[in-house]
């Protein structure tokens, strides 16, 4: 594209040099400040009031964290018993079973009793248990404090912007 010579031409200002010369400047302190900083502003609140909680929210909500807990609780029981098992505390347990039973033959074998397989089914019905347990009590939690919110008012917050 060509530019027309018509119209006047405006070249880029010229700029400062970065040395300060030496005679006759002002020093930068008494220079006036052509700047002012912007005053701070005030931190905002809100006031707000928490009348009302929807309870298929809490439903699908405490749902999700009790189905996490119930994993959470079939993993921990897994690496409890493996650990258990790696450290040799099974030995130890069968080991003191037979000092104070006294018999040689050896007739109680704890990993029999408390196998991998047992120790994750008992977790698993455990962690079931919790999700049904946990999500009923949660709903109810919340039904019942939307009746009392309803007669004292809910739960203040504030809220501030800082």
């Amino acid at each position: 594209m060509k530019q027309s010579s018509n119209g006047p031409r405006v070249s880029a200002p010229a700029r400062p040099s970065q040395k300060p010369s030496a005679s006759g400047s002002p020093k930068p302190a008494s220079r006036p400040n052509l700047v002012k900083p912007a005053p701070k502003a005030k931190a905002r609140k809100a006031r707000l009031l928490v009348s009302k909680v929807d309870p298929w929210s809490v439903l699908k909500m405490s749902f999700l964290l009790s189905v996490a807990l119930g994993i959470v609780t079939v993993v921990a029981a897994i690496v409890i018993w493996t650990v258990l098992d790696l450290t040799g505390i099974f030995d130890g347990v069968n080991e003191l079973l037979r000092e104070i039973a006294g018999s040689e033959s050896g007739g109680f074998d704890l990993r029999q009793f408390a196998s991998l397989g047992q120790v994750v089914s008992f977790a698993t019905i455990i962690a079931v248990v919790n999700v049904v347990l946990l999500t009923a009590l949660a709903m109810l939690v919340a039904v019942l404090y939307n009746i009392s919110s309803t007669l004292v008012g809910g739960i203040g917050v504030t809220l501030t912007d800082d």
